[in-house]
This record gives structure tokens, C-alpha cells and sequence, in this order.
């Protein structure tokens, strides 16, 4: 189904959607809008398919969900064709996926690449959107979805001197496209979250001295990351439709694993250590599900917490080191948890060093080195692994203006609001896929991902067929699904860590809790309820004379 633009009296470009990113869920949203016979326009500031994994290239990074999970469901022939080499797939087979799927289904021909969309007005007139991007150009559409994922705005750290140092800086979440060679260099990192815990042992390899500087230690699970056989990967495609079923409408977080049937404190302390230790000798974020209430109770909580400080101590040779590592801020999981590949134990070699910056902050960054309470950490290229403004800063990057010409950044001033995560009360036929009051980054993200794309989708052609012409959340649906998701997240210990889940490592950020913590299988049963109930918490309206979606 071919997505030519219709020529309209207003633009010389007008399609039924525009979809903002081209990553895997402004992919899957094109794959299903075309099989709809509807028009679509994708614009994707890169200059590739693949969003976080296309920017997101440095040393060592890799997906924290199993790659056999981390994929699309929605073609049974793409699922059974690829073969994934690794457990955990690194960046550059992610990557390799993701233009494997625009090629296998002939998505760039409807995707602009190397365009920012910079401002989105909804005109009350005609209700369509006015589109601008960085190109000059401008286009109408009845609907706008943003998928401009959660991790995909890099945070800069606001660092005096930073702008004088004379080496090379890289930031993790814009890394070089050109391969980046350390050997022999003095190589600084700043920040130890994930990207800082993945690209850590990488660089070690290759630097001849490595400083990292740490604010806030983080818990870390051992990947343990291995070659897949064609065995295990058969395995996981004949047992596909019960692992998907499972993920969808069973599992917490969208990935597939056993359920815990008891709480950490049910067992005694010899058949406790015994079942953490198999989890932490298997690897990966299912750590967190061998107890049905480590995110509840903080005494069950201290459990795995304690389990994972020793973990640390016994890796780690030095023990002001391992002390400086073993995180104690927070409750386990409560930031996501990181997994890793010899991350402990690269600070038992002799090119590595740590400097704790929580108790002495990092004073300034001169032309070649990074001062810390008074002494000069001399480096020849730094690496900012600092994170990013999560969530929200893709979405507020763009001027979105709805009913009134009111921001979207104006509304979203004291902490985004939406109903379902979906949309945003005052901005009519504005959709986001993974946005904040949904589960998001906390589960699986392409399965929450599909979900959030096929219920769009769905809604759309259900405004279609009913003949309307908008849809907008009202503010009483909206005011109860927000009052929900922090009642929710009051009810676990989450809220108690300062992460960026709650916007904490944005300066100036209101603190409020993003993500809908409530389990990817009742989300999206309440989603489901809420279509069968004729989209109950939202007003559709009809036009004075209805248009039909433009089909080619």
C-alpha cells in the first residue's frame, strides 16, 4: 500500500499520520498504519532505523533483556528466520535487526531520515496538525504519534570547564560511528549507570589507565552472557507462542521466567542464599524474580541487597574499593537493575582506578584533566556515561502545541501527565507510544512496545469506521490514571531511590514517578477494558462534515 502524500489547499503535503522516530516502535507503527491502508510519513532525526540501538554505540553496550525476547512478535516468519548469536545481543546486532525488519518490509520508503520534527501545532479549524521540520518544510496530519522512545535524549552533565578540555569527549548515548581506539590512553569515565557499568571493562582493555568516577554505586548482575546454539534457539521458537503469551498477559515485566510463590523472608537463611545464588550464577534481571516481594517489602529487600554487597566484596580485591561499589542508598531494583560483564572485577587491575565524587564532587575539568578535592586525575579523552533525560526530553525537544495553542512542555511543567500513557489531555489525535504512566521502561519494551502500537492502530481505524474525527483524553480520566500510577508506585519501594525514573538525575526535573509499575498483563487488560467500553476516558467527536482517512 503505497503512503503518496494527497495534495491539499493548505499543504503540499498531507498524510493521515505522522510518526515521530524510527526506531522499533515508529517501525512497527508504519508496518501496521500501511496495513491499514492508511498514509503514513515516518521522520527520524538519525541517519538509520534502530533509535536507541542506533545511537547508543559505545564500548560493550548491549541489551539487558535476553535477545530471543528482545524482538518483534507480531510476523511469525520474522521471529522463526532470524538467528541471534548471543544471549544478549550487542549493539551491533541489534542494530543489524533493526535494518534487517526496514528491509524485509520495505519500511524506508515512507521514512525521512536525518529530519528533526521541531514543532507540532493541532489547528482547532480543520483539526489536523501542522507538522515542521528541520528540512523548512511543513505537513498536515489528522493523527500525530511520538516515537521518540524513552532513552534516546542524552544528557550532557553541566561540569564547569568541560567545555575547555582539550582531548576527546564522548558521550555513551552519541557515540562516534567510527570506531574509538583507547589503547594507550588516559581514559576517564563519568558515571556509573548502565551504559558506565557495560562500557567500564571495555575501555579497561584498551586504556592504558582508566579513572572512573562514581557518584552513585549501583546494584549490577552478572550477565553471563554466552554464545547461543542453534538448540537453545530452536527451543525458545518452538515454545514462541507460550513465551509471548506469557510475556504479554503474565509476566511483571514483559520477559519471560519462572514465578516466584513466596516472599524472601518464607525461606530460612540457608535456602535463601542457596536460591540466590543459582539466580546470580544464571545471570540477567530475573535476579529480582526469585521472590514474589522484593519490590514491597524492605525487609525481603535487604536480603537480595545484602546477598548482592557480598557478591561485590568477595570480587573485588581492595576493600576500601569493593565498599566504595557496594551501593547502599537505595533499595535493590528500585533503580533498574544493570547487568554486566566483569564490571567488579575490572577494579582489580592495575590500570583502574575509582574516585568516589559523592563525598568530594568533581570541582572543575582543566584542559587535560578532571580535578577532585583539590588533586588533578590527568586524562587524554573523557567518556560521559551520564545517562538520559528519560522519558520526557525527546517529547519536549519538539513544540507541541494543542487546544489553545497551550504546550505540551507548559502542561507537562510540573511532571508529565497522560491517561494510559497514551495521551495527553488538550492535545487531540496526539498519541505516544511507551509514554510516561505506562509500563515502559520497566518491562520488556518491545512487548510494550507492540501493545501500545496495535492499540493505537486499533483506535485508529475504530474512529474511521465510526466516522470521527477526534480523540482526546478528558482531564477526570486523565486525574485518576496519574493519581493511579504514584498510588501504585507508593505501594513498592521505587519511589524511595532518587533515579530517573522519577526524573531525579535531571537537575531542575520535577520528581514525580514516570513509569506504570502496575504489571504489563493488568495494564494492558485495563487498556483492553477501556476500548470495549467505546474508549471510555476519552471524547470522540465528529467533524460538521466527517473526512475519510486517506487512502491510496
Amino acid at each position: 500500500m503505497s503512503a503518496t502524500p494527497s495534495v491539499t489547499a493548505k499543504s503540499s503535503e498531507s498524510y493521515d499520520v505522522v510518526v515521530v522516530g524510527a526506531g522499533f516502535a515508529g517501525m512497527y507503527m508504519l508496518h501496521r498504519l500501511r496495513g491499514q491502508g492508511t498514509t503514513a510519513r515516518v521522520y527520524e532525526q538519525g541517519s538509520g532505523v534502530g533509535g536507541t540501538w542506533y545511537w547508543n554505540r559505545y564500548p560493550g553496550a548491549r541489551c539487558d533483556v535476553e535477545s530471543m525476547q528482545y524482538s518483534y512478535s507480531f510476523s511469525e516468519e520474522l521471529q522463526q528466520e532470524w538467528d541471534w548469536s548471543e544471549r544478549y545481543a550487542p549493539q551491533p546486532e541489534i542494530l543489524k535487526y533493526a535494518n534487517h525488519v526496514a528491509d524485509r518490509f520495505d519500511l524506508r520508503r515512507d521514512i525521512q531520515f536525518n529530519t528533526r520534527v521541531e514543532r507540532a501545532a493541532f489547528d482547532e479549524a480543520t483539526n489536523l496538525w501542522s507538522v515542521s521540520t528541520s528540512d523548512g518544510r511543513t505537513v498536515t496530519a489528522k493523527f500525530v504519534v511520538l516515537a521518540t522512545g524513552c532513552l534516546s535524549n542524552a544528557r550532557m552533565p553541566e561540569i564547569k570547564g568541560l567545555d575547555r578540555f582539550k582531548g576527546k569527549v564522548y558521550h555513551t548515548g552519541h557515540w562516534p560511528h567510527e570506531e574509538v581506539d583507547f589503547t594507550g590512553q588516559r581514559v576517564g569515565v563519568i558515571g556509573t549507570g548502565s551504559s558506565g557499568i557495560q562500557s567500564v571493562p571495555a575501555i579497561a582493555e584498551q586504556a592504558s589507565q582508566l579513572t572512573v568516577f562514581q557518584r552513585t554505586a549501583n546494584f549490577s548482575i552478572p550477565a553471563r552472557n554466552a554464545p547461543l546454539t542453534e538448540e537453545e534457539r530452536q527451543k525458545f521458537r518452538d515454545n514462541y507462542p507460550e513465551i509471548r503469551r506469557f510475556a504479554r498477559e503474565v509476566a511483571k515485566n514483559g520477559i519471560y521466567t519462572e514465578m516466584p510463590d513466596r516472599g524472601a523472608l518464607d525461606d530460612g537463611g540457608n535456602e535463601r542464599r542457596a536460591k540466590y545464588e543459582a539466580r546470580w550464577n544464571r545471570g540477567g534481571l530475573t535476579f529480582m524474580s526469585v521472590y514474589n516481594n522484593l519490590a514491597l517489602d524492605k525487609a525481603a529487600n535487604d536480603t537480595a541487597a545484602d546477598f548482592v554487597r557480598g557478591k561485590i566484596a568477595e570480587v573485588v580485591n581492595d576493600p576500601e574499593t569493593a565498599k566504595l561499589l557496594q551501593p547502599n542508598n537505595h533499595p535493590i531494583g528500585s533503580k533498574r537493575i544493570c547487568i554486566d560483564t566483569d564490571y567488579f572485577a575490572t577494579f582489580n587491575r592495575p590500570n583502574v582506578t575509582l574516585v568516589d565524587i559523592k563525598s568530594n564532587p568533581i570541582e572543575e575539568i582543566t584542559e587535560s584533566a578532571v580535578r577532585v578535592a583539590g588533586r588533578d586525575y590527568e586524562v587524554d579523552a573523557l567518556v560521559l556515561a551520564t545517562g538520559f533525560d528519560a522519558m520526557t526530553g525527546s517529547v519536549a525537544k519538539i513544540d507541541i502545541r494543542g487546544r489553545g495553542g497551550q504546550t505540551l512542555n507548559q502542561k507537562w511543567a510540573a511532571g508529565p501527565r497522560t491517561y494510559l500513557g497514551l495521551m495527553s489531555a488538550g492535545f487531540p489525535n496526539l498519541f505516544v507510544v511507551t509514554g510516561p504512566g505506562s509500563p515502559s521502561v520497566l518491562s520488556n519494551m518491545i512487548v510494550s512496545i507492540e501493545q501500545h502500537v496495535d492499540w493505537i492502530s486499533d483506535c485508529m481505524a475504530y474512529l474511521r469506521d465510526c466516522g470521527l474525527d477526534t480523540m482526546e483524553a478528558t482531564v477526570d480520566a486523565e486525574d485518576k490514571w496519574v493519581a493511579h500510577v504514584n498510588e501504585v508506585a507508593a505501594t513498592t519501594l521505587y519511589p524511595q531511590a532518587n533515579s530517573w525514573y522519577m526524573g531525579a538525575n535531571v537537575p531542575g526535573k520535577p520528581r514525580i514517578f514516570m513509569p506504570y509499575i502496575g504489571g504489563v498483563g493488568p495494564y494492558r487488560q485495563i487498556c483492553n477494558d477501556v476500548a470495549a467500553k467505546g474508549y471510555e476516558g476519552f471524547v470522540m467527536e465528529r467533524a460538521e462534515q466527517p473526512r475519510e482517512m486517506v487512502a491510496s
